[in-house]
């Protein structure tokens, strides 16, 4: 499915990528030239190795070789080059014009072919076939369905303008999804990757809307009176958690992804916003002041007793649940500065992520293994990933622009 067909301005900046830190163990990969690369505008094996590469598990060892997907492989001579993996593969373009891409992986230590793909898309798809075989390279080598060709959505503001864009997983591909020159805040992906929820304030007022990414329309989905803010979607996508000042204090509410239907989960004196369904859908996590400060709590969706979360410092905000349910990021106030921490749920230890200190807006990847977050380079807002060790990290920022609010899109069918 392609999403954003319509005809859009692509933006003219561009996201540049810094990488630093590895794993704690890294697989050494030979990636061999793909046979007929020069059929597409960029190389199939520069889009994968610059994937590979960023996830700080990969030692790339360098070849000249050009090999396409039917040569005979000398296990010997390869594995003693120091890889213990082997990619070759090739490009050809069809008689209707698209370009069928080939790859097989080796596993050169058993002497065996771990995996092998063919697939036939039209050229302006290439990278994303570029990022699948990534994917396929990441689930094979780690056992961890890769992530490569999954989406972002960030807010740019420029100038006296504020952007909604979408882009692929590296910061390429970038495309505009909204232009305005009101705030836009709170972007959350629904689980198909098909609709984008977000806070306008176009209206002159915060308002929750739902944008449909392949037709570009919207529906309004909360616009009561006062505040209607951070949307969050349900597991199967037919809901959204929201926080609404209707009746003066700041309550979490559910509402239907078209708008209606709405239940109140919490009612207290006390503001509870932030909310965030678990990866099950049972339980809703949500930030409130009700014990002083800020801390995180969550509540059954059925409502009921609310559950206090977090307990270390007095100010910890911004829940997001790791799509296995089994980890908690937030953004913890400690010695004066903002920063992404990550607890396990089961024993409750938690783990600095982040050695920034204006850090807000964490986002789980979909194979849970990376938080994205905003932070602060100078004056401008940019974007931030971290493996869930905390051993690599990226950081994506854009030329004379803030990037913030990040929010990483779900896999696609």
């Amino acid at each position: 499915m392609s999403l954003l067909v319509t005809a859009h301005v692509f933006a003219q900046d561009h996201l540049d990528i810094q990488i630093s830190g590895v794993g704690a163990s890294q697989i050494p990969v030979t990636i061999a030239g793909f046979a007929n690369e020069a059929a597409v505008p960029r190389k199939v094996t520069d889009i994968i190795k610059a994937d590979l590469a960023r996830t700080g598990l990969f030692r790339l060892v360098g070849t000249d070789a050009v090999l396409p997907e039917s040569a005979s492989i000398d296990y010997t001579k390869w594995k003693a080059n120091g890889a213990d993996a082997l990619v070759v593969g090739s490009v050809e373009k069809t008689a209707d014009g698209k370009v069928d891409v080939r790859y097989r992986l080796f596993d050169l230590g058993r002497a065996s072919q771990l995996s092998a793909l063919s697939m036939v898309a039209p050229a302006q798809m290439t990278r994303v076939t570029a990022h699948k075989i990534a994917d396929d390279i990441y689930e094979k080598l780690t056992g961890i369905k890769g992530m490569f060709s999954t989406r972002i959505a960030y807010v740019v503001r420029a100038g006296n303008e504020y952007r909604l864009e979408i882009a692929d997983s590296d910061g390429e591909g970038r495309q505009v999804a909204l232009r305005s020159k009101e705030p836009i805040i709170s972007p959350s992906w629904s689980p198909d990757g098909t609709r984008v929820a977000y806070v306008s304030f176009e209206a002159k007022k915060p308002v929750v809307y739902v944008q449909n990414l392949v037709t570009r329309q919207r529906t309004v989905v909360a616009n009561y009176k006062g505040n209607n803010s951070a949307p969050s979607w349900s597991p199967d996508g037919s809901r959204l958690a929201v926080a609404l000042s209707r009746n003066g204090y700041t309550q979490i509410y559910i509402v239907n992804a078209t708008g209606g239907g709405l239940q109140q989960l919490t009612n207290t004196r006390s503001i509870n916003t932030e909310p965030q369904f678990s990866a099950d859908g049972r339980w809703i996590y949500f930030t409130s002041d009700r014990s002083g400060g800020p801390q995180i709590y969550r509540t059954s969706v059925n409502g009921g007793d609310a559950q206090r979360v977090t307990f270390a410092g007095n100010y910890n905000i911004s829940p997001r649940v790791s799509p296995d349910g089994k980890s908690l990021a937030y953004i913890s106030r400690r010695n004066g500065g903002f920063q992404l921490y990550l607890m396990d749920l089961e024993n409750g230890q938690e783990q600095r992520l982040s050695d920034t200190s204006r850090d807000e807006s964490p986002s789980f990847s979909p194979n849970g293994q990376f938080v994205m977050y905003a932070t602060g380079a100078g004056r401008r807002g940019v974007i931030s990933v971290v493996s869930v060790d905390g051993r690599v990290k990226q950081r994506l920022t854009m030329k004379a622009a803030d990037v913030r609010e990040p929010s990483w899109g779900p896999f696609m069918k």
